[in-house]
């Protein structure tokens, strides 16, 4: 039984890029399924056997969760620790965006790296900062996750795993899993970016507007190259320019909380207004120009 799961993961790291065996291929090569009882005699679903398979199933080396922070010091503190609690090892980058309140103490102390800026950027300034972090500390994947909670960290691994496919995974709120709900303009606005912007990924997208998505090394230098600070900047203008420099999209649906901290931002007329900037940053953002390094379009994949 050790020679054939040796086989299996020797096949997996031995194979070309674009033939690597998939997960069903690794459940039907190995002996009994991933919820057999490995040579070790560790169940293969939470012992040793598993996390080796998992990891040599990952798309990536090393993935880093960044967190934009303003002034969430009571909620970045339970969000850090609840990822570093994972089975999956991330390391935490908090994004401290100009905050006045004391979100730094608390996510150093929850045991994150917190890079500080010296005033209010916004989420795609963060962002960008963040991105740049992980391409000098030679991080392979990164994704987004609100310091307010809304991004559940078990969510975490399967929008990474999106990443298999394509440079760019977004964590989708309207793809048939969770019950979150949006309603009046900010819904309509959401629908006609959804179909525009699906129109040109050639793949069908139901929440291009989420802040919660992954990207591989591909995708992370096209978001140090083109990731506008302005607002819906960094959601709809980035994710644009990206798909027409070559970048490959996908979305994973998932399951979204209620703020875990803190007063959402939105009313009616907030909802109003987003529509009418909706509209104008999607317009703007079919304007723009392909970033100068281009992409082809077979994303590529680690063992």
């Amino acid at each position: 039984m050790v020679l054939s799961w040796t086989k299996t993961l020797i096949r997996w790291h031995s194979c070309p890029a674009d033939t690597q065996l998939s997960r069903q291929s690794i459940r039907r090569e190995a002996p009994h399924g991933l919820g057999a009882r490995s040579p070790t005699g560790l169940t293969l679903r939470t012992g040793l056997w598993y996390r080796l398979v998992t990891m040599s199933m990952r798309p990536y080396t090393r993935a880093l969760v960044i967190m934009p922070a303003w002034n969430e010091a009571e909620s970045v503190g339970n969000t850090v620790r609840e990822v570093l609690a994972l089975q999956d090892s991330y390391d935490v980058l908090v994004v401290n965006d100009g905050s006045t309140d004391q979100t730094s103490a608390v996510a150093t102390a929850a045991g994150a790296v917190v890079l500080e800026l010296p005033f209010n950027l916004g989420v795609g300034g963060a962002m960008r900062a963040g991105f740049k972090y992980a391409k000098r500390n030679n991080y392979d994947a990164v994704i987004q996750v609100d310091a307010d909670g809304q991004h559940h960290p078990k969510e975490i691994s399967r929008v990474l795993a999106g990443l298999g496919e394509a440079d760019i995974s977004i964590g989708a709120r309207f793809a048939d899993r969770g019950s979150y709900k949006v309603s009046g303009p900010r819904r309509w606005a959401m629908v006609l970016l959804a179909k525009v912007i699906s129109g040109l990924a050639h793949t069908r997208l139901t929440d291009v507007t989420s802040g919660f998505k992954a990207a591989n090394a591909r995708g992370i230098d096209q978001f140090i190259d083109h990731y506008p600070a302005e607002y819906l900047g960094d959601t709809i203008d980035s994710l644009v320019v990206a798909i027409r420099s070559g970048c490959r999209i996908t979305q994973v649906p998932v399951e979204m909380r209620p703020r875990q901290g803190g007063t959402p931002s939105h009313n009616p007329i907030k909802s109003a207004i987003y529509l009418g900037r909706s509209v104008f940053a999607l317009l703007f953002a079919l304007t723009r120009r392909p970033s100068a390094q281009r992409y082809d379009q077979s994303p590529t994949v680690k063992a």
